[in-house]
């Protein structure tokens, strides 16, 4: 019973990790994009 409970830990403690990075990433591939938005925004209005 504890190796089952400690493995659903393990498990579930990985899952969790793993989710964490993989939303970090994307958070800073968005921003990445929205900055790249901005830079030609700006480039656009300075041509005007």
């Amino acid at each position: 019973m504890l190796k089952k409970l400690l493995f659903c830990f393990a498990a579930l403690s990985t899952v969790t990790l793993i989710g964490c990075n993989t939303v970090q990433g994307a958070g800073k591939d968005i921003e990445r994009g929205g900055q790249k938005v901005q830079e030609e925004a700006k480039e656009v209005k300075q041509k005007m």
